[in-house]
């Protein structure tokens, strides 16, 4: 202790300030946790000349700290961006576009496959903020050009849409949308921002659930948005600033953890999603395989052109001769699949959708189950599902 310290009589006054600083110049791996509601400041000067927005110095704890710059920068460099902001989670995301981009009497296109509660939120936007909300079908590709209206100020796509795994002509719609002035703003979580390069292919936003594939953990919660473009980035940092949204540093320590491995399990999980997705393909209790990288998917050629990768997420419609009833004993009766919703973790998951319930219009014959295909074996899953199949055969 120095003298300084020496002077404070009260105990508790020398514990909170001690005069100890670590030595600088330690360095290893991990990315250090920067906990912080209150930044310190060497001045009032230089309180005063910081601004929250700018994020080459700290303000307050909830516009970021080390910690949350860091990851906000290597998810940027992985969708080939320049800014990104952290949500907690992949809705919030979702919540911020809308707020920061969309005002009474504005005009929002949604895809009909959109992710579910993309759509509540949507329809809460019409029915208590004045935004008109229209959905178009997932495959409208350039065609989109006739629905964009004058107040129409934002399009929202999804690659490949939720549950039914539809993939859409991307750059398509960005043409048309961009020949009008109308941001795109693409939910690009499946990809996991590696099979799928948004801004290479015209989108203005990239969304990313970090829930899924970059926590890999099954849990964090937490969402990301993209940018190339400063204004636009600005409009989103005010919604941001003005909702009050922040992440836990502990959670963004876990999402920069697991970064490193981010594509290597995104290749293993595709591998032998492609692999399950192939067999379930031939067998006769499935009438058809929504997987992209597989013909019967809608928007097949698509993916062949503009993806790189597919996943660990896929779904199928069973032959229409079994009922809910069998496709429920079906899910019920697997064992290493886990019954719950997200994905993107190393456990793999199974769930069933009463996708009639969830579209507007909806043609395909069957029950739709969602598989997520984690990382055990490949052969101990097909396995699994076969065994699965054979009990829902005799409930029949």
């Amino acid at each position: 202790m120095n003298g300084e310290s020496k002077k404070l009589s009260g105990f508790t006054s020398r514990l909170l300030h001690h005069p100890y600083t670590a030595p600088a110049g330690f360095s290893a791996f991990p990315e250090a946790i920067h906990h912080a509601s209150t930044v310190l400041f060497d001045s009032v000067a230089a309180m005063r000349a910081r601004s929250w927005q700018d994020k080459s110095a700290y303000t307050y704890g909830l516009h970021g700290t080390p910690t949350s710059f860091t990851l906000e920068a290597r998810l940027a460099a992985i969708e080939g961006g320049q800014h990104c902001l952290l949500a907690p989670s992949g809705l919030a995301a979702i919540m911020l576009v809308d707020m920061a981009l969309l005002s009474s009497g504005d005009d929002v296109l949604i895809p009909d496959n959109v992710y579910g509660p993309n759509r509540e939120l949507a329809l809460w936007l019409s029915q208590s903020f004045g935004i008109s909300v229209r959905f178009y079908p997932p495959l409208i590709g350039a065609d989109i050009a006739g629905l964009i209206q004058e107040n129409t100020k934002l399009i929202w796509t999804e690659a490949p849409g939720s549950v039914s795994m539809e993939v859409p002509d991307i750059p398509a719609i960005c043409a048309a949308a961009d020949a009008r002035g109308v941001l795109v703003a693409l939910d690009n979580t499946w990809s996991g921002g590696i099979a799928f390069q948004a801004f290479q292919h015209g989108v203005d936003i990239s969304m990313q659930a970090l829930t899924k594939y970059q926590s890999g953990g099954s849990d964090v919660l937490m969402g990301a948005l993209i940018t190339r473009d400063k204004d636009l980035n600005q409009r989103l940092q005010m919604a941001h600033m003005r909702l009050g949204m922040g992440v836990g540093m502990d959670d963004v320590y876990l999402i920069l953890r697991n970064l490193p491995t981010l594509k290597l399990r995104f290749e293993a999980h595709d591998r032998s999603a492609t692999e399950i997705a192939r067999w379930l393909s031939a067998r006769p209790e499935i009438h058809k395989v929504l997987h992209p990288a597989l013909p019967d998917c809608p928007g097949h050629d698509i993916w062949k052109r503009d993806f790189t990768g597919a996943g660990g997420l896929f779904s199928v419609l069973f032959n229409p001769a079994f009922s809910e009833a069998q496709t429920d004993c079906f899910v019920e009766s697997l064992h290493l699949f886990k019954i719950g919703f997200s994905w993107g973790g190393a456990h793999s998951l199974c769930v069933p959708y009463r996708i009639r319930q969830m579209r507007s219009q909806w043609e395909e014959q069957g029950n739709l189950v969602r598989f997520n295909i984690g990382l055990e074996e490949t052969e101990d899953l097909i396995a699994d599902i076969e065994q699965a199949l054979g009990k829902m055969k005799k409930t029949g």
